[in-house]
């Protein structure tokens, strides 16, 4: 059972946790492209999230909190990991084998929709709105736009693996609700019992399909590695059980819209990549959608009768 969370007054530092949120995440695209160029798949998964569960694992000592070792705790941690991580990046990975990145990231955009049905038909945890299914739907329609409407004409030849990853987005929506359960705990251990059992299970496959000790990794896949590890990982999966606690799983979401322009701009510095024809357009979708799912119901009603008056 989701527990229902309390409605609250949302500050503007809850929203600056969200944009938080996507800039650590949005850096997963320009990193994860570098690292992979010479470190195989699923070694690089587990040593991002080991490396991600040593830098938590040191904070909390410094702060003198211990993670939990019931089993109720961990069981808790190995499904959300599992879920939220594990399962959906190994099956994106798979599809990519066979999908072009551009319609990957479109497709893997659909989890604020799935994420409104499952909320709105089953769980029922939180107002689902027909504004926030406004706003999902801007939200992809602006991720279209900035990729290319162009680069989209191959959707549907790969059938397969384009369900796959519709699959895997539906794990990740699912995973946005059942965090709800770990509230109880707090962030950072929450991400660090997560990061270290999905490290530590990816570790054994990585031993015996990739043998790491043969790889010879250039010096930018290791820093792409570390950073993503520190930053995307530890640092952004704290803010994520953060965000889910302050502005619940419908608002959440609305940062894998706002990962997008922020993901292109860091692929345009970092790795060279061309300023896409429809930024300008993609940027006021995405913008309008994601203004849609973090507006709260009473805001909207006192902008209208504020504009009412006017």
């Amino acid at each position: 059972m989701i527990r229902a969370l309390p409605q609250k007054h949302r500050g503007w530092r809850d929203y600056a946790l969200l944009l938080a949120l996507a800039c650590c995440w949005s850096s997963t695209y320009p990193l994860t492209k570098i690292g992979l160029g010479s470190i195989p798949p699923i070694t690089f998964i587990s040593a991002r999230s080991l490396i991600a569960a040593g830098f938590l694992l040191v904070i909390l000592r410094a702060r003198g909190i211990r993670i939990p070792t019931d089993a109720k705790a961990w069981k808790l941690f190995a499904f959300q990991q599992t879920i939220n991580s594990t399962i959906p990046f190994l099956m994106i990975t798979w599809a990519q084998q066979y999908v072009p990145a551009s319609i990957t990231v479109v497709l893997a955009s659909t989890t604020p929709i799935f994420a409104f049905v499952i909320t709105w038909g089953i769980t029922r945890h939180e107002p689902a709105t027909l504004l926030k299914l406004a706003g999902a739907v801007l939200g992809l329609a602006g991720t279209a736009a900035i990729i290319g409407l162009d680069a989209l004409g191959g959707l549907g030849s790969n059938i397969f693996a384009e369900i796959v990853i519709l699959l895997a987005t539906v794990s990740f929506a699912c995973a946005t609700i059942f965090g709800l359960r770990l509230s109880d705990y707090d962030p950072m251990v929450v991400a660090a019992g997560s990061l270290l059992f999905g490290g530590c299970i990816l570790l054994p496959a990585s031993l015996i399909i990739d043998h790491p000790w043969t790889l010879r990794p250039t010096a930018h896949a290791l820093a792409a590695t570390v950073t993503m590890g520190i930053f995307s990982s530890a640092l952004g999966l704290m803010l994520f059980y953060m965000c889910l606690t302050r502005l619940g799983t419908l608002t959440t979401n609305a940062q894998g819209y706002l990962r997008i322009p922020i993901g292109v701009g860091l692929s345009v510095l970092l790795v060279g990549e061309t300023v896409p024809s429809n930024l300008a357009l993609g940027l006021l979708l995405v913008m309008a959608g994601v203004a849609a799912m973090t507006m709260p119901k009473d805001g909207l009603r006192r902008w209208i009768n504020r504009n009412r008056t006017v």
